[in-house]
């Protein structure tokens, strides 16, 4: 069996790519919809994406933009999110997991601030933090205990249906008739 080139992506390496032969494999290839800018988005980059501060440490989610060529990340880099580790004029240097030959692995790469945005999966979190010592604090001044960790939803209160006058039907299964 001839040995076949792993995939740029690391996945199912082991495994021949089975593509159409007018499909191209280059590093770009099949990113067709996924580095075009979403619609009436197109053209000059806002001036806002310049003006976002990283700094190390900050989770970023790398998301990719057509219309700036340089420093573009891989296509298997796009929609994961990394932690941000150097800082340089116009890029930044992230780190995230990636899929190699069967193990996931932390991978550098190095994108230009058009290409990322920051990541708002902490957001809810550091809110959430930010309520429980609240609410510690009120409770310690108060003596009482509460509850900080995340609980499920309760069942729902009894209540009467309202069938506005229909009466109820009764669903079963049909009996299985065998037709030779």
């Amino acid at each position: 069996m001839a040995h076949h080139k792993p995939s740029p992506c690391g996945r199912n390496h082991h495994l021949p790519v089975i593509r159409q032969n007018d499909q191209q494999k280059g590093k770009r290839g099949g990113t067709r919809y996924m580095f075009s800018g979403p619609f009436r988005k197109h053209g000059v980059v806002p001036l806002a994406t310049y003006m976002r501060i990283y700094k190390k440490g900050d989770i970023v989610d790398i998301k990719g933009m057509g219309a700036v060529p340089k420093r573009t990340p891989h296509k298997c880099h796009r929609g994961k999110t990394g932690r941000v580790y150097s800082v340089t004029q116009h890029a930044v240097g992230i780190v995230g997991n990636r899929h190699v030959k069967g193990k996931i692995l932390a991978k550098r790469t190095n994108v230009r601030v058009e290409h990322i945005k920051h990541s708002k999966s902490r957001d809810s979190f550091l809110k959430r933090v930010k309520e429980n010592g609240q609410k510690k604090k009120e409770a310690t001044e108060k003596g009482t205990w509460v509850q900080p960790n995340c609980q499920p939803a309760p069942p729902r209160e009894a209540h009467f249906v309202r069938t506005n006058g229909k009466e109820p039907e009764l669903l079963e299964p049909i009996p299985y008739e065998f037709v030779a």
